[in-house]
């Protein structure tokens, strides 16, 4: 399957961790549907560890993401003339982005 064919979402295999904001699909569980949040790949505050971190929480209210959460990215939208507004895309069918094999 192409990435065309995935709607432009991309393994997080593939996800760049230069520190630039990224969307990505977070998984779909018991807190709802999948959806699409926007991260970027950082040293989180207090800690030496790097982590996929929210853009649009402050430092009071962080939220990151381990990779297990995380089923795809793509780069990060130019905004449209008109509006000035990015518009969001649907979240990444979890499917198609699913390990193939026994996993043994």
């Amino acid at each position: 399957m192409t990435d065309s064919d995935k709607g432009g979402w991309l393994a997080m295999a593939s996800a760049k961790r230069t520190g630039e904001r990224i969307l990505v699909t977070v998984r779909g569980g018991e807190q709802g549907p999948a959806e699409v949040d926007t991260v970027r790949y950082q040293t989180v505050r207090g800690t030496s560890e790097r982590q996929w971190v929210a853009t649009d929480m402050g430092p009071d209210g962080l939220v990151t993401y381990d990779e297990d959460e995380l089923v795809a990215w793509m780069p990060w939208p130019e905004p449209t003339a008109r509006s000035g507004m990015v518009d969001l895309p649907a979240p990444a069918d979890e499917a198609d982005f699913e390990e193939q094999g026994s996993g043994i």
